[in-house]
């Protein structure tokens, strides 16, 4: 149980820090890692064995991921007013986000097995992973590729919001739900209860959308290559 307790200790601790530093890259989940990751390695700490330290920490994400009904109950009236706009803006970057994506690995000459794995960096670590392995990826790339795009979305989104003046919270709460899934969303809490609502609900929807038109773009990419 000891890693439970340097893992808490050390997202409180950041968490602490950035509230001190006024920069994009004071992000508690960047910090985190980048003082953990070499803990684990300076102690010679399998993966394996810090994952079941941290099972509690594990069986939360479940609960923590049904909270975010609360602050999309809250903002039913705007949902129900904008539901058009938010289902064509979740179809349309969820096919963007994978197209983009797939569409670059394919002009630098990638294999199918990282096409594949690339396809559903944009949603969820389960569903990506899934995605991946359905048609012959690897999720553990996949994963890896999914936080990547969660850390880049959480550093640089609101700062280009800032520099594009977008001040809507259904703009900015749609975009980092449909780009930087659960890490984008987790960014929207600490700037505005209306943006992690509408971001929690296009990570569910473009979630279902990305499922649904993966196979067809899986398709349409491994036809360019032939």
């Amino acid at each position: 149980m000891v890693w439970l307790f340097v893992t808490v200790g050390v997202y409180f601790f950041v968490r602490w820090l950035c509230s001190k530093i006024n920069s994009p890259f004071a992000n508690p989940l960047l910090l985190s890692m980048a003082i953990i990751i070499p803990l684990l390695l300076w102690f010679n700490v399998p993966y394996h064995i810090y994952y079941h330290n941290n099972d509690l920490l594990n069986h939360l994400l479940g609960p923590a991921v049904v909270a975010l009904a609360y602050p999309l109950y809250e903002q039913l009236p705007a949902i129900r007013q904008n539901w058009k706009v938010i289902i064509t803006c979740c179809f349309v970057g969820s096919l963007a986000a994978m197209a983009s994506a797939i569409g670059l690995a394919v002009v630098m000459g990638a294999e199918e097995a990282l096409l594949a794995s690339i396809l559903g960096k944009s949603v969820t670590t389960a569903i990506s992973m899934e995605i991946a392995e359905q048609f012959g990826g690897v999720p553990a790339i996949a994963a890896i590729l999914v936080l990547l795009a969660g850390i880049v979305g959480a550093l640089f989104a609101y700062p280009i919001f800032s520099a594009l003046n977008i001040t809507h919270p259904i703009a900015k709460g749609l975009t980092m739900g449909t780009v930087s899934h659960a890490l984008g969303t987790a960014t929207c809490f600490e700037k505005s209860q209306q943006d992690a609502a509408f971001s929690s609900l296009a990570l569910v929807l473009c979630g279902v959308f990305t499922s649904i038109l993966a196979p067809l773009v899986f398709t349409v990419a491994l036809h360019s290559i032939m």
